[in-house]
């Protein structure tokens, strides 16, 4: 959602500062640049993921966890996100075009939720995913994206699945699920190499983009 549909204007930096400093690693930091680095290579990821790599143990990991769903769910609550622009439109689209369209998160059901509620989107589309939904497996792994395929029963094979994503990890959990188009937007965290390398099939500026893609594959 961040950076594909939601225009968050860098809040999980912001939200995470405030998650490490409740571990005790200071803003501006030699520690906090070096963790910062990790956060950005890693978007996309499930975020109890990332702070097990970076704190290790699992109290710490968790304690960072629930510091940076709170943060984030406040700034959210402050009104700092949007949807990408076309960002609706598109979902809209795909909908009257009679395609079913899952939203997938990396962060918590409650963060997921707070952004939902913030845009006025509980009813936009059937199915919002996060990856507790999935198993608790987020990405790189493929679940989110078969648990999609599953659960909503819209298409015959997983080759008629489309997974759409600002990140690297976004593309390589749809190229790991075998969906038949997966595509990186240019609205987010990564860019055309990192799409690339990680298998996607297109490159679009934005999600709106999207439905004539599809109409055009047939």
């Amino acid at each position: 959602m961040a950076g594909t549909t939601v225009a968050d204007g860098g809040l999980v930096e912001r939200a995470f500062t405030a998650a490490a400093a409740e571990l005790g690693v200071a803003p501006g930091s030699a520690e906090h640049a070096e963790q910062l680095a990790h956060v950005r290579a890693t978007m996309g990821e499930s975020k109890i993921t990332v702070f097990r790599h970076l704190y290790g143990d699992e109290d710490r990991a968790r304690r960072a966890n629930t510091a940076f769903e709170q943060a984030y769910g406040a700034l959210v609550d402050g009104g700092r996100i949007a949807p990408v622009p076309g960002a609706r439109e598109a979902i809209e689209q795909l909908a009257a075009d009679g395609r079913t369209v899952v939203l997938t998160t990396g962060f918590a059901r409650a963060t997921q939720d707070a952004v939902l509620d913030a845009l006025g989107w509980r009813d936009l589309v059937p199915l919002t995913l996060c990856p507790a939904d999935a198993g608790g497996r987020g990405r790189p792994f493929p679940d989110m994206v078969l648990e999609a395929f599953v659960r909503t029963k819209a298409a015959d094979g997983v080759r008629q699945v489309a997974v759409v994503g600002d990140t690297s990890y976004d593309v390589l959990s749809g190229v790991r699920a075998g969906a038949g188009l997966v595509a990186g937007v240019r609205t987010g965290a990564h860019g055309d190499a990192e799409f690339r390398a990680a298998g996607a099939t297109h490159v679009l500026d934005s999600v709106a983009s999207l439905p004539a893609l599809l109409a055009g594959a047939g």
